[in-house]
């Protein structure tokens, strides 16, 4: 059996020589299935003393940090959904403050500390706003990780400069830390760390097993050494941290062997094979009927080439992963799974349709309603991946059907990045999967990642394609391997004679595909309206010259002046 995440955890919180505890502190350790996907999370809040509800605060923030975190999208980076829940908790606890009688007074609202700690594969990821503190415990050295939000006037005297509540908007600090069996993680409030040492921390951790009596040492002493202030500490010892086959995506590689060729008519784990869709380097597509229901299905299996290549098939295990946990009429969806597996594959739905490849050859020249209409559904898919911080990464025309009721529908989810999948360490190397090379945003040739504006790169070229039958840089994208090669990309103008199409959709798809991601649209959305309403900015900007806007017709021109200028000159000679 691989080795799995574990931890030892001990806690201790008391109101010390105050008259009310305002800390609170929690932890979640959970089953297997979220341990894997999300992690520990630990948490504790302190209330500020000048205000007489902060210990509700402090309750709030660290309940609904521990409750909310698990219930954000398993794509998400656990640096993404913490952020947002603890965005959210600070709004929460600002608008308490703002409706009740110490709204001029935010040192008498809802506000408190918080450090919390969320430890997922072999990383720990800490978040922290205020001034209690994480700790990391290794070989006898305690480190301080966290940074303590608190403006000091003078040798005694300080204010805290950042809490959540304090303000309608929060900067919360995010650090990542890599673990080692053995370490301990202290999270700590003022009222200990001021009045205890690391020698003290370690003779009391290797006092005994219990860490639960640990922390209440280390906090007994705080309050022998002079403690005025709220006792609050909790340990986390890293016990055992886990192989990459603790995942579930590694336990189906070791597990389940890949099926073999299948042919009409063969029966295959209580389908029965129509016909062989599509085959390539990567896949086997095949057409099925569900013996149970008598539904049609898509079954989709490993390539015999990829069989021997375990990145390979970690990369074909996480589409069905991906599109569970994708909601869109406009992506396509697995289907629900009622009998074991016996052998590797992905059942989908099937689609009855043709790809946006066949459609564009079937319509070669598309009203503008209707791309418009395509382009609206695409974005709709993709702003799907992307709210679940998924970076889609191939999109083009092969990749998208259209049904025989015009709904659009992205397939085919092998070169998806997700965020919260890169966390869990593997020893088995991620692939980076380009798109096809036309479609594919010119940051993936210089060598970097790809973000929701690759997409969106993609989705122009597209657009353009379906307005004109070409590429917005011709072939040369590809070949730009430089940023200074990029530079001298020149982009031709989807307008021409034989369409008409206005001057402002093509400025629309002109900023779509930009080389430099940071020059294009934000957000899909902003693409999809200016393809519906002319763009101020695009109306009240300098007209280009001719030559960019159509260097035919200005080549054609300059070749007729020359003409007429040759012409004239012979008559003069004649005369």
């Amino acid at each position: 059996m691989g080795r799995h995440l574990k931890v030892t955890l001990g806690q201790y919180s008391d109101k010390g020589r105050k008259e009310l505890n305002q800390d609170f502190h929690g932890a979640c350790l959970p089953g297997e299935s979220q341990l894997n996907a999300k992690g520990i999370a630990v948490a504790l809040a302190d209330g500020i003393s000048s205000s007489q509800v902060s210990q509700e605060a402090a309750q709030s923030a660290v309940t609904g940090f521990l409750e909310d975190y698990y219930c954000t999208s398993d794509a998400w980076s656990v640096k993404k959904s913490g952020e947002h829940v603890l965005t959210a908790t600070n709004s929460w606890l600002h608008s308490q403050t703002q409706q009740s009688q110490h709204r001029y007074d935010r040192e008498r609202g809802y506000v408190c500390t918080f450090s919390g700690l969320v430890i997922k594969s072999t990383t720990a990821h800490l978040f922290h706003v205020g001034d209690a503190r994480i700790y990391r415990l290794r070989g006898g050295e305690l480190m301080q990780l966290t940074e303590d939000h608190r403006v000091w006037v003078s040798s005694n005297q300080s204010y805290l400069a950042r809490a959540l509540g304090m303000d309608r908007k929060v900067e919360i600090d995010y650090v990542q830390a890599q673990l080692a069996i053995g370490d301990l993680m202290v999270l700590a409030t003022d009222g200990v760390y001021e009045h205890t040492d690391a020698a003290f921390v370690q003779a009391a951790i290797t006092a005994g097993p219990d860490l639960d009596a640990a922390a209440k040492a280390i906090a007994d002493e705080a309050l022998q050494r002079g403690s005025g202030d709220n006792l609050t500490i909790q340990l986390v010892r890293i016990d055992e941290l886990p192989d990459p086959e603790a995942n579930e995506v590694y336990r189906q590689l070791s597990e389940l062997p890949c099926p073999p060729l299948m042919e009409a008519r063969a029966e295959f784990e209580g389908y029965q094979i129509v016909r062989v869709i599509k085959s390539s380097a990567r896949s086997h597509i095949y057409l099925a009927v569900d013996n149970e229901s008598g539904e049609r299905v898509v079954i989709k299996t490993p390539s015999i080439d990829m069989q021997a290549n375990p990145a390979a098939l970690e990369r074909f295990l996480l589409e069905e992963w991906i599109a569970r946990r994708i909601n869109s009429a406009h992506v396509l969806k697995p289907c629900s799974q009622t009998r074991q597996h016996q052998s590797i594959y992905i059942v989908t739905e099937y689609i009855e349709g043709q790809t946006l490849t066949q459609w564009m050859i079937d319509n070669p020249k598309p009203e503008l309603p209707v791309v418009r209409g395509i382009l609206e559904q695409i974005a709709k898919g993709l702003q799907a991946f992307h709210r679940l911080e998924m970076v889609y990464q191939d999109l083009k025309p092969d990749n998208i059907m259209i049904d025989t009721t015009g709904t659009v529908k992205i397939i085919d989810f092998g070169a998806t990045r997700v965020a919260g999948i890169e966390e869990i360490a593997t020893v088995v190397e991620q692939i980076n999967l380009l798109g096809a090379a036309l479609y594919a945003a010119p940051e993936y040739f210089l060598g970097e990642l790809g973000s929701a504006r690759s997409d969106l790169y993609s989705l122009g070229v597209i657009a353009y394609q379906m307005l004109s039958g070409g590429f917005p840089y011709g072939t040369e994208v590809p070949r730009a391997r430089t940023k200074s090669a990029q530079k001298k990309l020149a982009y031709k103008s989807v307008l021409n004679e034989e369409r008409e199409i206005p001057a402002w959709i093509d400025d629309a798809i002109r900023k779509a595909v930009e080389p430099d991601p940071f020059e294009r649209y934000e957000e899909l959305s902003e693409f999809i309206y200016d393809l519906h309403h002319p763009n101020k900015e695009f109306l009240n900007k300098t007209k280009p010259p001719l030559i960019e806007r159509n260097p035919v017709i200005f080549w054609k021109g300059v070749s007729f002046v020359l003409m007429l200028a040759l012409v004239g000159v012979s008559v003069v000679r004649f005369h």
